[in-house]
């Protein structure tokens, strides 16, 4: 059975800590792994992936959404990646150093880069993506770079960054999905978000942007001059949009795709696909981001500005039902506002266990009782349009909040939709899941200080705000001292259990569904939002 015809026939004529080694250190470290297994690289082919849902723009930085990510980290390219152990790997950046005062970063660029149009790509282009493309459109950027005194291209293979103070997470935001490095000569002078090039992206990745068919699939091409002689592997790369998720586990499950992940296979599905022999099935590739799922709060809105009505919330929700029957335990329930991969993780840090009697004996406290048909007060709830789990879980919430009187109506929307109403604060309630990246000062504070309560999506959009965990986010960013910022780190996350601003939920690990013919699918920290140059079809 055959769900979908081919691209092709739409479109006719398409045919270690500080130094750091070469970039070439991962593809030789991925093909040497092909080889001892007997298996040589092998060019050609065409790779086809699910995608799900589909991404309303596929230029990173303009969007930050998760497929937007996967297509776009194939395009672009940022100036390093992490191994699966968070070691910094080069990619774009041949080597760096870092001055023994923490001050000052230098980065060295390989050599023979271009963009997909041929132009050059130069230590211009790195501080042009830092300094205006990046602290544009990114308040995580603007966070971390707001900390640069000098940024400077001395010659156009290096790029040097001078710190006002040190940062120990400096290094984490240099990856393709925190900081793509984006042509100068393209969006210089423009506005960033409205370029008409925005429909044609052109970065320094081994696939070119091709065609876009909206609402069935994507198609990326073998960039012919990337700079790594040899590579990509792959001809092109075809992902494909299927709304429904049977059809989407048919297509796995008969051949029709090699490759799926994260939202695209509901996680019911997974134990039969760990069965199926001409498949691998792997949680591996997460390591760098850490994804923590949460109920988003408005606090802005009455009760929900009360942190014991949160708090009550919170003891409603069974999390080992929801990692065991909705997520069949990929992932595990979260303990609080930390993933167990994050630095500083505190494991004496829990949240008050599932308790629905005491829930409703703190609503009780508050003063909100029950009227006559039971309900305490209503909310809304934007549930997250990722697929069929995502949509059981907000009718899961839906059943824990009327168990203890909070009514709740459904308010729908489409990826883009859900994106544009949190970035609004035209929310109630709502579902998301976050990445935690490494360091609590790099990609966590942005959630909780009120300095970042913007109106864009990925950021303190619930308007949470607290002076005493401002300041000691801001000390644990200004220290270079690890058993200073673990006493920090562990004061923030009792803080952060008590005053409950989102109700954690999972500690997430996605899965990754491959052929096993398809080789080199998870070599980093950043699984599938890798390059996919060293990919190929055994």
């Amino acid at each position: 059975m055959t769900l979908f015809p081919p691209a092709h026939a739409t479109s006719p004529g398409l045919t270690r800590r500080g130094l750091l080694a070469a970039a070439s250190a991962p593809l030789l470290m991925s093909v040497a792994d092909a080889r001892a297994q007997g298996i040589a690289p092998k060019r050609g082919g065409t790779l086809t992936s699910l995608l799900t849902p589909e991404p309303p723009i596929l230029v990173l930085g303009v969007n930050g959404q998760g497929p937007t990510l996967v297509v776009g980290s194939k395009i672009y390219q940022g100036l390093i990646t992490y191994s699966p152990t968070l070691e910094p790997i080069g990619v774009l950046a041949k080597s760096w150093t870092i001055s023994d005062d923490k001050l000052v970063y230098t980065f060295k660029l390989q050599e023979g880069v271009t963009f997909h149009d041929g132009h050059p790509f130069t230590a211009e282009d790195v501080v042009f993506s830092v300094m205006e493309f990046a602290m544009t459109l990114s308040t995580r950027a603007r966070s971390v770079f707001s900390l640069v005194e000098k940024a400077e291209a001395p010659d156009p293979l290096t790029v040097r960054f001078t710190l006002k103070q040190p940062y120990v997470p400096f290094l984490l935001a240099f990856v393709v999905t925190g900081v793509p490095m984006v042509p100068e000569h393209i969006f210089a002078g423009t506005d960033y978000r409205a370029n008409p090039r925005n429909a044609t992206p052109i970065g320094t990745g081994p696939f070119r942007f091709v065609e876009w068919q909206r609402a069935n699939f994507i198609r990326l091409q073998r960039y012919d001059g990337y700079w790594k002689k040899g590579q990509p592997y792959l001809d092109e790369i075809i992902f494909r949009i299927v709304p429904d998720s049977q059809s989407r586990a048919l297509a796995l499950q008969t051949g029709q795709v090699q490759l799926a992940a994260a939202n695209d296979i509901e996680p019911f599905d997974v134990p039969r696909f760990r069965q199926q022999k001409d498949l691998t099935v792997t949680t591996a590739g997460w390591e760098y981001f850490a994804p923590m799922s949460w109920f988003e709060i408005n606090k802005r809105v009455k009760p929900l500005d009360d942190k014991r009505v949160r708090q009550a919330m919170s003891m409603a929700l069974d999390r080992k039902f929801i990692a065991e029957r909705l997520w069949f335990n990929v992932g595990k329930p979260a303990t609080g506002p930390l993933c167990a991969t994050v630095n500083y993780y505190d494991p004496t840090v829990t949240l008050p266990p599932y308790d629905p009697n005491k829930a409703m004996a703190l609503l009780d406290e508050v003063g909100l009782k029950p009227d006559a048909k039971g309900v305490r007060f209503t909310i809304k709830h934007l549930p997250l349009p990722y697929g069929e789990v995502w949509t059981r879980l907000s009718e899961y919430f839906r059943t824990s909040m009327q168990k203890i009187g909070i009514a709740v109506t459904m308010d729908s929307t489409d990826a883009g939709g859900w994106a544009a109403r949190l970035a609004a604060w035209d929310f109630e309630t709502s579902m998301n899941f976050v990445y935690q990246v490494g360091d609590p000062s790099y990609a966590v504070e942005g959630y909780f200080i009120s300095s970042n309560i913007k109106k864009v999506t990925f950021t303190n959009v619930g308007g949470y705000a607290n002076p005493q965990v401002d300041e000691l986010f801001a000390k644990a960013r200004a220290s270079g001292d690890p058993a200073e910022r673990k006493t920090i780190f562990a004061e923030l996350q009792r803080i952060l259990v008590d005053d409950m601003p989102y109700l954690y939920l999972m500690q997430m690990s996605f899965p990754t569904f491959h052929a096993n013919k398809l080789q080199n699918v998870v070599t980093t920290g950043l699984g599938l939002h890798a390059s996919f140059d060293d990919m190929f079809l055994a």
